[in-house]
Parts: C-alpha cells; structure tokens; sequence
C-alpha cells in the first residue's frame, strides 16, 4: 500500500470549524476521483467523527485542538482525526477518565460512520482519554 501524504490541518476542537475539514476531505476526494455520492458521504462521516471527537473534548475539560490528516493510498482516501489537548502538557490523571456518554449514543455514532465509509477504526485511550479515528473511502472501480 503506497502511501502518499496529501495535506495536514489543525482545527479548534468546535463545531464551527468542521466544515473546514469537510472541504479540504471533499476538495481532495474530488482531485482523487471520489464519485459525488462518495464525497457526500464521506463529508457525513467526517462531520459524526469531528463532533464525537468535539464532544470527547468537552468531557475532558480542556481546551483542544482537531488535528486531521489526509493522505492517498492507490485505491482510498484516508482520514485521520486526532483530539490533541492544547497548551502545556497535560498531566495524566491518577484515575481512569470517567467518560459520561452514553455508550449507545456513542455506539450509534460510530455505526453511523461506518455507514458511510469503506473502513472506519476509533480508538480511544480509557487512561488518558485520548481520542483517534481513522476513516477509509476506496475509489471506485
């Protein structure tokens, strides 16, 4: 699998800024030859990842950052969204994060994704509540 890099961003973790990720996905896609079905539905599932990405963010309790890399494979479009606190190193705390989603919510969310793209794989760290997705879109044909 060649792996070519295609384009790096770093966002607010905020809904305002989501649609800035969705452009660079989309405006890469298209140069890729995403079909414009494929590129809608890619945009639907990076929008559900960013927001529960966001929304991990928010149960953190610190300011954060989006980071998002694009890159090309021979046959697929690859996202990855990485929740990144912001400012000083955060120390890591002496507990297990306590998470306060509802894991069906959360559940549904991700089968959501998974609807819309070729492969999708969330991890989240328990220990740090570190969050990371990545999303594949296969070209067609």
């Amino acid at each position: 699998m060649a792996k070519r890099n295609l384009a790096e961003l770093k966002i607010p973790a905020s809904p305002e800024f989501i649609p800035v990720a969705k452009r660079v996905a989309t405006t890469l896609g298209g140069q890729l030859g995403l079909s414009l079905m494929d590129l809608d539905e890619l945009s639907i599932a990076l929008t559900q990842a960013c927001d529960s990405a966001i929304g991990a963010a928010e149960e953190l309790g610190t300011p954060a950052d989006l980071k998002l890399t694009y890159f090309a494979t021979n046959r697929a479009l690859v996202v990855d969204v990485d929740l990144m606190p912001t400012g000083a190193t955060l120390p890591v705390p002496a507990h297990a994060h306590a998470t306060h989603v509802d894991p069906e919510l959360q559940r549904l969310a991700y089968e959501m994704i998974r609807c819309f793209v070729d492969d999708f794989r969330p991890v989240i760290e328990p220990r740090t509540g570190h969050v990371s997705f990545r999303m594949v879109k296969h070209l067609a044909g």
